[in-house]
């Protein structure tokens, strides 16, 4: 529940952001002021510089953020034995995936989670936490960074930043078009915008909103599955089932800033109407899926 209202948080202050901005610029002019037309190509235009640029902005700043939240240090030179296998393990996952070599990272966290993150597959993060490397023996956590590798291999910071944007795009589209209709069929308006547009689009970005994070969040699950193959080619199946099954075992919940909790190994659970919002599927149905590969 603390993330989805953080989310609404987020997308209603965008909004407001978005609304100032576009008086103090007069970019409003974008909307047929003169009649009750919208003009459309403008529009979609609009939120698709907006939308689009959000997102990848925000996966620019991807590697930065995380290690900002986290406190993740990169190990520059290893300081001991631990720290020496982290990053010869990497170095070789990232060899037999094809991509470059990751920065690896650890961060101070009671909780056995890992993640990655980066704009390109060539230059990318791994982290892992100090909860990880106190839980899990050393093939298990060997599986957890093949699966990290896999997501970076597979593309899917882009991938999962793309989508957003996309959605993003119909969110702001979508939303100003129902607060133009509403203002102009409801409420008469006939010049400009009175409150009811502002009003509308605030609460249609909003109810939009919430119903896209389910495609992003059905995305986010799917994913989970192909870096699971993925770290079970590269460290083997039963590594992979065995660091899963560590998962199920830990008493604690991921602590990963929401922010990133996608990019997380393990992730919260869900049942009802809250799983349509996690982004990882249950760890049941992971293990299950690695098994019926076989």
């Amino acid at each position: 529940m603390k993330r989805i209202l953080l989310f609404l948080a987020t997308n209603l202050a965008i909004l407001v952001v978005l609304s100032i901005s576009l008086r103090l610029l007069g970019v409003e002019r974008l909307l047929d002021e003169q009649g009750i037309g919208l003009d459309y190509n403008a529009l979609l235009i609009f939120a698709a510089v907006f939308g689009m640029g959000g997102a990848f902005m925000s996966l620019a700043l991807s590697k930065w953020t995380a290690k900002r939240f986290t406190g993740a240090q990169v190990i520059e030179q290893p300081r001991n034995e631990t720290e020496r296998w982290l990053v010869e393990t990497v170095q070789r996952q990232a060899r037999q995936a094809g991509i470059g070599m990751p920065e690896v990272a650890i961060y101070d966290s009671p909780d056995m989670n890992a993640f990655a993150t980066g704009m390109r597959r060539d230059n990318a993060l791994v982290a892992v936490s100090t909860g990880l490397l106190q839980g899990m023996n050393r093939d298990e956590v060997e599986a957890v960074l093949a699966h990290e590798v896999s997501h970076i291999a597979n593309g899917d910071m882009v991938t999962l930043a793309l989508i957003q944007g996309v959605i993003n795009t119909f969110v702001i589209f979508l939303s100003r078009v129902i607060g133009h209709l509403v203002d102009r069929v409801v409420f008469k308006t006939e010049r400009g915008h009175g409150p009811a547009f502002w009003i509308t689009a605030i609460i249609a970005e909003i109810v939009l909103a919430v119903l896209a994070s389910m495609i992003v969040m059905w995305f986010s699950r799917q994913r989970e599955f192909r870096a699971d193959a993925g770290g079970a080619r590269l460290a083997g199946r039963e590594k992979m089932i065995a660091a899963l099954e560590r998962l199920k075992q830990s008493v604690n919940q991921p602590h990963l800033p929401d922010q990133l909790a996608a990019f997380g190994i393990s992730g919260s659970i869900g049942h009802g109407i809250k799983r349509l919002f996690m982004s990882h599927p249950p760890l049941e149905e992971r293990i299950a899926a690695l098994r019926a590969a076989a």
